[in-house]
């Protein structure tokens, strides 16, 4: 791992939190993610498993966490198994993980190796009468791929069948939606990687720069402040490309008079930033394009002063389409006739805004938590509006990401440049 160890804590609080969710006499069993493969001997690079990464901070491959909190066994409540280091595989992989390493950033005690868990295991399944598993239950997930995950509950669920299960799933989402403060101090630093390549950029964009230079700029940025890797694909998307949402080829040049659009963000210990900018690629915002952003700005504010603790995301996303409704009209991009006359089901404001206002963020980008819940105190979320029009060859957005507090929120991403002002001042100091 490139980024500073993480106190423990922060993993043991998360396994407390879950083991309380828990019935009695249960066995939770979370394993992690194997290595999958591409083409002939290639690989995949390497992606943890989220849940075991949120109960252990333990990244390596084919790690799992077992929770017993009933067990007779005291010294067996929490066990952490890993592969077993061994020569030959550290020639070629690099070096594995010994137990005294796995409990310092886990803060479990019992580590146990993978190829001499079962034994262990049977004994504990022998004495607990419900047992969770753990699905990716996501609601975006494509079901028609490959799933590890399910290969292990098969395989579990056929070696010891009579017991009674439980998903983790459900239990996990609600957890891992509401970030503690130490994921919340993790957090930052992702987002203070963030700003720091944001303001890189700016002082690097000009005319006749390529996308995916710019790219290059903030992945150099990233890993000189120990970042793990870019939190989701890259979107630098320069003219009309703006438009579209998960533009990633990253490969036109960037032409005096455009704006691009920059999405992006760093991952650090584990946990996502989430940013998008809107700049001009000659340092000087259009009379038009300034109106066009000042909208989405507009909106952007309004979202995050509503955004609190008891409103759900279903009113929290129509009161927002509301406001975008009115500065569409305001900036003559709908007329009072095209609202009088829309489909309902199809409103005239989603001819220049199509997609959704906020997500959950944090160990994933498009992280677990509730979609028509009212939302609670300690969640954290991307506040994203954006307008984009095809006649005038634009797209605008800003997203920052916000923590919700007992009465409203903390802005992550507060002292970066976001209006027209701080944005042109900073490339201006090129």
């Amino acid at each position: 791992m490139k980024y500073l160890p993480i106190a423990s804590k922060l993993f043991t609080q998360n396994r407390e939190r879950f083991i309380k969710k828990m019935k009695p006499n249960s066995i939770a069993i979370f394993p992690g993610n194997p290595i999958l493969p591409t083409n002939g001997d290639a690989i995949y690079t390497y992606r943890p498993n989220a849940d075991v990464v949120w109960l252990s901070g333990v990244i390596q491959e084919k790690s799992m966490v077992i929770l017993y909190p009933d067990n007779p066994d005291k010294n067996a409540r929490e066990v952490l198994v890993l592969i077993r280091p061994n020569e030959h595989l550290e020639k070629w992989e690099g070096h594995k993980l010994r137990k005294d390493e796995a409990t310092a950033i886990s803060g479990i005690k019992n580590v146990q190796w993978l190829d001499a868990i079962d034994a262990a295991l049977q004994v504990m399944m022998h004495h607990a009468e419900h047992v969770y598993l753990n699905t990716n239950e996501n609601d975006r997930l494509d079901t028609s791929l490959f799933r590890p995950d399910l290969l292990f509950v098969h395989d579990f669920m056929k070696r010891f069948p009579v017991h009674k299960y439980e998903r983790s799933a459900p239990v996990m989402k609600e957890l891992r939606a509401i970030k503690t403060k130490e994921e919340i101090a993790v957090t930052q630093e992702a987002v203070d990687i963030t700003h720091k390549a944001f303001r890189r950029v700016m002082q690097f964009i000009k005319p006749g720069v390529w996308e995916h230079e710019i790219e290059a700029e903030i992945t150099h940025e990233f890993l000189r402040n120990r970042a793990t890797r870019h939190a989701y694909d890259c979107i630098i998307a320069s003219g009309d490309r703006a438009r579209v949402l998960h533009y990633v080829e990253n490969n036109q040049q960037c032409k005096d008079g455009e704006l691009i659009l920059m999405d992006f963000g760093a991952e650090y210990g584990n946990y996502c930033a989430d940013m998008t900018r809107t700049i001009p690629v000659n340092g000087k915002f259009t009379k038009r394009q300034k109106e066009v952003y000042n909208a989405v700005l507009d909106v952007h504010n309004f979202a995050k002063k509503i955004l609190k603790p008891g409103i759900s995301i279903i009113d929290y996303t129509a009161k927002v389409c509301g406001e975008m409704e009115k500065q569409l009209l305001k900036i003559g991009l709908i007329t009072k006739n095209d609202i009088k006359n829309q489909d309902p089901e199809n409103p005239a404001y989603r001819k220049y805004f199509y997609h959704g206002v906020t997500h959950h963020l944090g160990i994933d980008v498009h992280d677990l938590g509730t979609r028509v819940l009212p939302v609670k105190e300690g969640m954290l979320f991307t506040i994203e509006p954006g307008i984009y029009i095809e006649e005038e060859q634009m797209g605008i957005r800003i997203e920052n990401n916000v923590w919700l507090t007992k009465t409203g929120s903390i802005d992550l991403f507060k002292g970066i440049p976001i209006t027209v002002e701080e944005i042109e001042a900073a490339m201006k100091r090129k």
